[in-house]
């Protein structure tokens, strides 16, 4: 790849993302454009960079940023952070809560495996403390055709492989003719889906208890990250509690937001983690 593609590709990714992408890894470059080359019949990435200059066509260019994100999930990913969080963290939240509703943010969160398996957690769950609940889950992904696949909960043989059991896969999920797998009534009930940057105020799809940003900040430079942790710390729900993946921290990013005392990879609202120690 000729550095001036590169560098237009990895510009456009990190203004319109976030995602800082390297030299070293201009590959990626490569494999996550190959599909709209060869939808648009360009010969090289040079022709699609040539495109973008020249067309300033704004959709393409969404398009174009969306599918240089990363989009590696599977279901039930760090199973032990959904698990922790749907057996001790929902029935206190619920306990809390006014209104009996709990709201779930899966920010970032691609093709819905992330979502789909919160909500079979919670369909699987039988504790009189969260039977009837009224949980909301929403899935966003900068990319809109992630986020129609998610909503359609349609996944391939090879997608319901990655994390999901036999067990599961055969009681939520049904075998189309096409040989994918959908999943079920209840499971995509729970679950809304819309396109929504990262980079962008979120104050439009309300507060949250729960925000799910899993596998994220580690793709974005330090102005991004930045930009996500107060946009993530604006749509908390007072109380509220926000995950990340092992390894990654908000630390530096915020002074709004603090780890939280009891739970690793969550992080809370500035001087909530010491009044809840003091607390107990």
């Amino acid at each position: 790849m000729q550095e001036n593609v590169f560098n237009a590709l990895a510009d456009l990714a990190l203004h319109a993302s976030g995602q800082s992408i390297s030299m070293s890894k201009a590959y990626l470059i490569e494999a996550r454009l190959a599909a709209i080359a060869r939808r648009e019949g360009f010969g090289s990435l040079d022709d699609l960079v040539h495109t973008l200059e020249a067309r300033q066509n704004p959709v393409f260019r969404a398009e174009v940023a969306a599918a240089l994100l990363p989009r590696d999930t599977w279901f039930f990913r760090e199973r032990g952070s959904l698990e922790a969080l749907v057996q001790n963290r929902l029935p206190e939240r619920l306990a809390a809560s006014p209104s009996g509703r709990i709201r779930i943010w899966c920010a970032g969160g691609s093709t819905g495996q992330e979502a789909y398996s919160l909500s079979m957690l919670l369909e699987d769950d039988t504790r009189a403390d969260l039977t009837g609940a009224k949980v909301e889950i929403l899935s966003t992904d900068l990319c809109k055709h992630a986020s129609e696949k998610a909503r359609t909960g349609i996944f391939g043989h090879y997608e319901v492989q990655r994390g999901l059991s036999i067990h599961r896969l055969l009681k939520h999920f049904t075998r189309l003719d096409s040989g994918d797998w959908q999943a079920s009534e209840a499971l995509r009930a729970r679950i809304s889906l819309r396109p929504h940057n990262l980079l962008e105020p979120a104050g439009g799809l309300g507060k949250f208890e729960i925000i799910l940003c899993r596998n994220v900040l580690s793709g974005m430079a330090r102005s991004g990250k930045s930009r996500l942790a107060d946009s993530l710390a604006n749509q908390l729900a007072p109380g509220g509690l926000i995950i990340l993946a092992e390894g990654e921290t908000l630390y530096g990013l915020t002074d709004r937001l603090e780890p939280s005392s009891d739970l690793r990879t969550a992080w809370v609202a500035s001087g909530t983690a010491n009044a809840k120690a003091s607390a107990a």
